[in-house]
């Protein structure tokens, strides 16, 4: 009937188990979610879409790992292999239940657009924060790139140590491994959104300076 079951789960390595699902429709969905099932669907490429059913502990314990969401899955559907990345994943609005999930098929020459996560280190050194008192804010968490599936990186680093009070650090400014381009950046400069910020506090990091060198001229 269905049957996924996580085999393997690394750093960048995740197979799972499915079976072919044939009945289709909000009734047939129904049914196997009652069953501990999740209904799914694998599309792209040159092979025609196909309904595939998981259970959904299992899936649920993947997406745990947030690197679930930026990896190479392997899908194995009745012994026959395919790699594919998860596009969509539907979750009930109140309930810890996963209630569908999209794949799509990738190929190794062919580039892939998927959203990273963002992962902000050396806040609490950061010069804006640390030495003028300001607040870091973040305007984005994730960053939709291209990029072959080798190239596809797990998540993307933005160092915030040197950020000063009042600047900004804009997409251009993360670094993006070898193979890997935003997709924002592509379509021109207008697009080279901030990432995170570091706000002034009340006054002004410069007008705190000035005051302070007032004081001591005194």
């Amino acid at each position: 009937m269905l049957f996924c079951e996580v085999i393997t789960m690394s750093k960048h390595e995740f197979v799972l188990n499915a079976q072919s699902r044939a009945d289709a429709g909000k009734g047939a969905s129904r049914r196997l979610r009652k069953s501990n099932g999740v209904p799914a669907i694998i599309y792209g490429g040159k092979s025609a879409p196909a309904n595939i059913s998981l259970i959904h502990d299992d899936i649920l314990h993947a997406t745990e790992n947030e690197a679930f969401f930026t990896s190479i899955l392997t899908l194995n559907v009745e012994g026959t292999s395919e790699s594919v990345i998860i596009k969509d994943l539907q979750r009930h609005p109140a309930k810890p239940r996963i209630m569908h999930a999209d794949f799509q098929r990738v190929s190794a020459d062919q580039e892939i657009h998927v959203k990273v996560p963002l992962h902000f280190i050396n806040e609490e050194t950061c010069h804006g924060v640390k030495m003028q008192g300001g607040r870091i804010t973040h305007t984005m968490t994730e960053l939709e790139i291209t990029c072959l599936p080798k190239d596809l990186p797990e998540f993307l680093e933005v160092d915030l140590k040197d950020l000063e009070s009042g600047q900004s650090l804009h997409i251009s400014d993360v670094k993006m491994p070898k193979g890997v381009e935003s997709v924002a950046l592509s379509h021109g400069e207008e697009h080279d959104l901030p990432v995170a910020s570091v706000i002034p506090p009340k006054g002004g990091a410069a007008s705190d300076e000035e005051s302070a060198e007032g004081e001591a001229e005194e």
